[in-house]
């Protein structure tokens, strides 16, 4: 179907790709993953013919159509909505605006007849006679209401342009289909949609995602960029993590015999295989299941942060007390009348449909602002670490990662530069990276940066705003693993849908109108019909 040959792609004397050699078949839906600055991007804009390579080549069975996600949200800003997902489909939209230029004509002659009839053959083979209707409902399933369809581009907010971008890359059943990052700014309905239309969907998938719980629902494969080479995995990005980290285990019992460890391998593919069978994908997933192999599972060089939250206490059972709770923005109501009683052990999601309403809360509950009404009190033996969503003010400076991390030490001991360095080299900033300005940064560095300071903190509540932006999926996975075994509180809002998942034993959604508190885990909560009615009327 797609394959790549000899692929080489060099930036000065760094070598990205080196001499790649890949085939992607139909029916199969690859997760390529990879360390920050492996070229995941790059691999893809080569793929779509966006970008060159230094040599090598990518080709394309003939007669098949593939299809990009646009990352460029502007590029159909003069053109409508409805109209901007028909040229999804290429071809479809070439024979359509054809017809309708010579439908146009004045002069409407004899060829002009015959060539109109030609086209019409072409257009009912492509099924093009229900193309306005198929991209319609493609729309509204994107949660782009009808009385917006045929609206220029230009008229909608960014998160609406993204959906469109969306329909346009799935529109029309495209041979190979190709997306960076697609669940940027969707919501938790609309990632769903997203998840069963590509775990039935027929055709070549290539994804990069951040979001592990997507790589899971939709991947058959796992492309691993590692040391200038792709590697496929039979399985989703959970099989390929799990099974990589078995391997390398088993690399480490020197004293394990061959047929141990392959007994071992073979008992992980049966447990996993079963899991699988029993999720609501089987059907979908089965193609993968049948696949998985001994021989494909790996020890894998990806370097995971060592992120261990501990506490200098642990807390009582008074935790945080919230009474009448209410934030505006401008006169606009943000959530109000919020009445909380976080218990001991409550590891709490977070959640509001407006992103502003949670930041306006952790804002609040950590002190860095006033709320329009209500209060608020902390257990005495409670101590509070803060992870904000806009971390910027924290790298207004020249320090060296050192000095900045020394800002943050509790004792004589942990101001030494030994100590320092050495917390530093287990979030991955080793040698010469301990020493970086902390305002030259990038988004993942400064989270890692703060991670840190709060491990060293040693608080027992945990307020963390979207902590997974801009990380890579090593780090997401060693902070998701930190999260479930700490013994504190946690207050999480997150998109990353397994984080919620695995980490949130209790849901509190703030609305306009009031909140809504259960104890249940974040699928309970988002699929109960009872809520589901509630939370339309409590936004209404």
């Amino acid at each position: 179907m797609l394959s790549v040959s000899n692929l080489s792609v060099q930036f000065g004397k760094r070598v990205l790709f080196d001499e790649v050699n890949v085939t992607f078949t139909t029916g199969n839906c690859y997760g390529i993953i990879g360390a920050n600055g492996a070229g995941k991007s790059t691999f893809l804009k080569i793929l779509a013919g966006k970008q060159d390579a230094n040599a090598g080549s990518v080709h394309l069975e003939p007669g098949k159509r593939m299809s990009v996600l646009e990352q460029n949200h502007n590029a159909f800003d003069e053109h409508l909505v409805l109209d901007t997902v028909l040229r999804g489909n290429k071809p479809l939209y070439e024979v359509k605006t054809e017809m309708d230029t010579i439908y146009a004509k004045e002069d409407f002659s004899d060829a002009d007849g015959e060539r109109v009839g030609e086209l019409q053959i072409v257009f009912e083979e492509m099924n093009g006679w229900n193309a306005d209707s198929d991209a319609a409902a493609m729309l509204s399933n994107l949660g782009i209401n009808e009385s917006l369809h045929y609206v220029p581009m230009a008229d909608l907010d960014g998160v609406q342009k993204v959906r469109v971008l969306l329909a346009q890359a799935l529109f029309g059943n495209p041979d190979v289909l190709i997306m960076d990052e697609p669940t940027n700014d969707l919501d938790y309905e609309t990632i769903l949609w997203l998840e069963q239309f590509l775990a039935n969907y027929d055709n070549t998938v290539i994804v990069v995602s951040h979001d592990r719980h997507f790589l899971d629902a939709v991947c058959t494969h796992i492309s691993d960029i590692d040391f200038g080479k792709i590697s496929h995995f039979s399985g989703n990005y959970t099989f390929w993590y799990e099974s990589s980290q078995l391997a390398a285990r088993q690399r480490a019992q020197q004293n394990k015999k061959a047929e141990e460890k392959k007994k071992e391998l073979q008992e992980f593919i049966a447990r996993f295989s079963a899991n699988v069978a029993k999720s609501k994908q089987a059907t979908s997933r089965k193609k993968m299941i049948d696949k998985l192999n001994i021989e494909e599972i790996r020890p894998s060089s990806r370097r995971y942060p060592a992120i261990i939250f501990e506490q200098d206490r642990e807390a009582g059972d008074q935790i945080l007390n919230i009474e009448g709770l209410k934030a505006t923005l401008e006169s606009e109501v943000l959530f109000q009348d919020v009445n909380i009683n976080l218990a001991k052990g409550d590891k709490a999601v977070i959640y509001s449909k407006d992103s502003r309403a949670v930041t306006a809360f952790y804002q609040i509950i950590a002190g860095e602002d006033q709320a329009a009404a209500g209060e608020f009190q902390w257990g005495v033996t409670t101590t509070q670490a803060y992870l904000p969503l806009d971390n910027a003010h924290y790298f207004n400076n020249d320090m060296s990662l050192v000095d900045w991390l020394r800002q943050y030490a509790q004792t004589e001991e942990e101001r030494e530069e030994v100590y320092i360095r050495g917390f530093l080299g287990k979030m991955i900033f080793s040698g010469e990276e301990a020493l970086k300005q902390s305002n030259v940064l990038s988004g993942g560095e400064k989270v890692r940066c703060m991670l840190s300071k709060m491990m060293m903190s040693r608080s027992n509540v945990l307020m963390l705003d979207e902590p997974t932006n801009h990380l890579d999926l090593e780090s997401i996975t060693a902070f998701n693993n930190a999260l479930k075994n700490f013994k504190g509180n946690v207050l999480l809002t997150t998109h990353d849908h397994a984080f919620a998942q695995t980490v949130g034993n209790r849901i509190i959604e703030l609305t306009p109108k009031g909140v809504i508190d259960r104890y249940l885990t974040f699928d309970e909560y988002m699929t109960d019909p009872k809520i589901k009615e509630l939370r339309t009327k409590m936004y209404a």
